[in-house]
Parts: structure tokens; C-alpha cells; sequence
């Protein structure tokens, strides 16, 4: 039976016309822009919204971990040789970071927060109990003979108690009291001649249980990239202890979320108030975290080079013009004096000399680098892990007898890995996401498709209709005879 030749050309004229509408959506990629339009439209900070939920409150569980180096050789430091160190822990802690006094300013375009930190120990996740013992090298001594030692009054005054009380430049602590402290007698002591010390010391001391200051953010509303963005902490825009106003520029979130729409060519900006600055990342690789796709963003080794590598690092060196090196930035501007250096755990990017400097220094890029897994369309953190090191400054005092011969050496004291991972309900809901995203951008293709179909099956209806034709003229000369 032949097919009515209307039915044919409306085929095949709607199969070019699917072909033309297939093609003209995926060059005007009109499905994802409509897709990331909705995102953009949905991921603010307001009132309702699933984004600002997971922003007050992280579902994914985040967890601190303390690596501590254990002096093993102090005698023989004293008298010159290279510190031999050997790596204790993980003291892990489950971390609990709710946004708290949040205030909504400006028509919605910020709001303010502090963000409070609690930590709680898992023994089932450390190595031993917070009681464990690790000698280390005495950051109060250590900080106060750098202090005074260019006041020889109170210099000798300060040696003479550390002889007469045993106080030298090793100490041994248990890990509870290193981090969250203990009543230093040196500093009691000193703090009758400056009132302004304090007489406890801890690394973490007062910071559990505490905020870092308050913080106004972007909520997104007005452009999506200002999502989470810090626009001043504790009333500043920028801050006020480096030497350039690059280096003192507030940039970025606080690295716990970022906004959606992210492209592999973007750079990432991030403050820590726990490093005293501002740094970024840029992408390396994809990532798959729990079947949900992902870029990974890491800092460059020049987040952390001396000036003579990036120019722009200059203003970090502190006093102007004293570089460290690449690898370290010293905090001690920011630290109450303390002779704190930063660097990643083992130094790893940094001068291969600070790693021979210390035995027992072994950098790996998989343990030692800061990462961070994002999924491109929602800004959503899938994984994350920062990584680093607390050392300290050491050096022969003259003043201080206690320093020994001991040689100049960026002392490694711990490093901290803080990660966390996307909890499986949030997964579930982003997987979804995923797969809406992929049935709506693969939409154009589908009608591609549908419109090729349609092209062959009016090509073999052409076809079909020109065999009877063929056949019937070949009969009519035997119908004739």
C-alpha cells in the first residue's frame, strides 16, 4: 500500500526541521544556560534556600587530624647537630563549625556570622590518648628569648630563672596541653614585667569552643560569583600586618564553600584566617566522589614562593626585605611575636633545604597537599583537605645560654590535616542533580536524533515509491502483445 505523498513531505520537512532546532540549541547551548540560570537563581544565602541550610549547618562530617614530631636527639641539637624528629598521631577530632549570629544587612546582598568551632576527641580514630607525651622545642622560652634578646637587662634576668628553674629549650607536654594549653611557669613568671603576656600557652589555646572574629559575607543575590565571598573580617576589608596592600588584601571565601558555575580555567580564592592571609587555587584533574564529577583545586607552588620566584610574594617577608625562602611564611607578626612559621606538613614545596635541615622530613604529595573537590555546576565541596605545619624559628641566642650551639633551623612542631567528605544523603541529592543536568543538556542531541530517524525513514519511503512506478512500465509491452 502506498503512503499518501503529504504524509511523506510533512516527514521529511519536520525531520529538517528537528535537524535545524537540534543544531540551533546546541550552539546557542540554550539547555545549559537554562540550567545554570536556575542554579544561579537557587544557590543564595537567604532565608529558605537548601544552599544557605548547608552553609549555617554542614551536614558532611569534618574532621581536625594532629600529627606531632617527637624530638628524639635534644642533647645532641644543643651541641650543633641536625634535629631528628619522628612523626606521632593522628589525635584526631571530630569538628563541629556552625554559622551562629547570623544578621541579614543590606536588602539581603550580605550578612554577617561568627563561626564558632567546637572539637571533640575520637580516641577510636587516633593512635593514643590525648595524655601522650611529645618533647618538642619550647615555644614560650623560645618566643621570650626572642623577644628580649636585645635587652640585656631583661635578658639576664630571664636566663638567670630559666637556670635556676631548669627551664631550657626542649619541653615535654602531653598532646592535650600542646594544643589546647597548659599554665606556662615562664610566662607566669615574665608576665609581673609585661603585663600583656599571657601566662598559658597552647597552639589551639582558647580556639575551641571560640570564633575567629565576625565576618561579613556576599550572599550571592546580586552576582552569583559573590556567593560566600568575604567582604570584611572583624570590620576590616583588608588587613593591616604585611608589607604590601596586595598581601593585605581580603580575598575569596573562607574556603567552605564557593559559588556555582565554576570553569576549569578559574582561579579560586580563599582567606584563612589561620595562615593570616589570602591564597588561591587553580585546577589540576577531574575527580569522581562518590559518582559525583568533580574538579580538584589545588594552591600552586607559588602561593607560598619567595619574591625572587613570585614578585608578588614580597610583602609577606617580615621585617621588609627578610624572606625565608620558598615554602614558609612566618606568622609571627600575627601570633603575639611568637616565632611561628607556617609551611606545608614536611615541607613539602618548599627549599629542599629546610627538609635536610631536619631528619625525618619525608614531603608526599598525596599526604601533604592541600586539595579541594568541587562539583563544577553547584560549588558544592565533595572532598577537601588542608594540610599544615606549625614549626618554629630556632636559632643561637648569645644572651641565652639555654640556646647551646644550637644551629639556625625552621623547627618542625605538628601539622594538622582538616577534611571532609561529602555525607551520603547530600551525595544522593547531588547525584540527582546530576543526572537532571545530563538529560537537559543532552536534550538537542535527543532531537538530533529523533530528526535523523525521521530523515532515514522518509529517504526509504522515497525509495519505496519509485519501485512500483519502475515495475509497471516494464509490464505494459506484454500486455500490449
Amino acid at each position: 500500500m502506498l503512503v499518501k505523498p503529504c504524509f511523506k513531505y510533512v516527514l521529511g520537512a519536520l525531520s529538517l526541521l528537528m535537524l535545524i532546532v537540534g543544531i540551533s540549541l546546541v550552539l546557542s547551548k540554550a539547555f545549559p544556560n537554562f540550567l545554570q540560570s536556575k542554579v544561579k537563581k537557587d544557590v543564595v544565602l537567604r532565608n529558605g534556600t537548601e544552599a544557605f541550610e548547608v552553609w549555617v549547618d554542614p551536614p558532611a562530617p569534618i574532621y581536625m587530624q594532629f600529627y606531632f614530631f617527637n624530638l628524639t636527639n635534644p642533647a645532641e641539637v644543643l651541641i650543633g647537630e641536625r634535629p631528628a624528629v619522628t612523626e606521632i598521631g593522628p589525635y584526631t577530632y571530630r569538628e563541629y563549625r556552625p554559622m551562629e549570629q547570623v544578621v541579614f544587612q543590606e536588602n539581603g546582598t550580605r550578612v554577617a556570622s561568627v563561626n564558632p568551632k567546637t572539637y571533640i576527641f575520637q580516641r577510636d580514630m587516633s593512635q593514643g590518648p590525648e595524655s601522650d607525651l611529645i618533647r618538642t622545642v619550647n615555644i614560650p622560652a623560645m618566643t621570650l628569648m626572642e623577644r628580649f634578646k636585645d635587652n640585656a637587662l631583661a635578658a639576664n634576668l630571664i636566663s638567670a630563672y630559666m637556670r635556676a628553674t631548669g627551664i631550657g629549650l626542649f619541653t615535654t607536654h602531653t598532646v592535650g596541653e600542646l594544643l589546647w594549653g597548659y599554665e606556662d611557669d615562664l610566662l607566669k613568671t615574665a608576665k609581673k614585667f609585661d603585663p600583656e603576656l599571657d601566662d598559658f600557652f597552647g597552639l589551639f589555646y582558647k580556639m575551641n569552643a571560640s570564633n575567629d572574629g565576625e565576618y561579613m559575607f556576599f550572599t550571592g543575590q546580586q552576582n552569583y560569583k559573590d556567593f560566600a565571598r568575604v567582604d570584611t573580617w572583624n570590620g576590616k576589608s583588608s588587613l593591616d600586618w604585611w608589607t604590601s596592600d596586595e598581601c593585605n588584601m581580603i580575598n575569596g571565601t573562607n574556603g567552605a564553600s564557593f559559588h556555582p558555575i565554576i570553569s576549569k580555567n578559574e582561579v579560586l580564592y580563599m582567606f584563612s584566617s589561620d595562615l593570616c592571609r589570602s591564597l588561591y587555587a587553580v585546577y589540576t584533574n577531574d575527580v569522581t566522589v562518590k559518582e559525583i564529577p568533580g574538579y580538584r583545586f589545588v594552591p600552586p607552588f607559588e602561593v607560598f614562593a619567595n619574591s625572587t620566584v613570585n614578585p608578588a610574594n614580597a610583602g609577606f617577608c617580615v621585617p621588609s626585605g627578610n624572606c625565608l625562602g620558598s615554602g614558609l611564611l612566618n606568622v609571627s607578626v600575627c601570633k603575639q611575636g611568637a616565632p611561628i612559621i607556617m609551611s606545608s606538613p614536611h615541607f613539602y614545596q618548599a627549599d629542599e633545604k629546610f627538609v635536610q635541615d631536619v631528619f625525618g622530613m619525608r614531603p608526599n604529595k598525596d599526604k601533604h597537599q592541600t586539595a579541594i573537590d568541587i562539583n563544577p555546576l553547584t560549588g558544592i565541596v565533595l572532598q577537601a583537605a588542608k594540610r599544615l605545619q606549625i614549626n618554629v624559628y630556632v636559632e643561637k641566642i648569645p644572651s641565652f645560654s639555654q640556646t647551646g650551639n644550637v644551629r639556625t633551623v625552621v623547627f618542625p612542631v605538628m601539622y594538622l590535616n582538616e577534611s571532609v567528605l561529602i555525607d551520603d544523603a547530600s551525595a544522593k541529592k547531588l547525584q540527582r542533580v546530576n543526572v537532571q543536568k545530563n538529560v537537559v543538556e543532552n536534550i538537542p542531541f535527543l532531537v538530533i536524533g529523533l530528526g535523523i530517524v525521521l530523515g532515514v525513514i522518509f529517504m526509504l519511503l522515497m525509495c519505496r515509491q519509485k519501485v512500483p512506478e519502475s515495475t509497471e512500465a516494464e509490464r505494459q509491452p506484454l500486455i500490449s502483445s
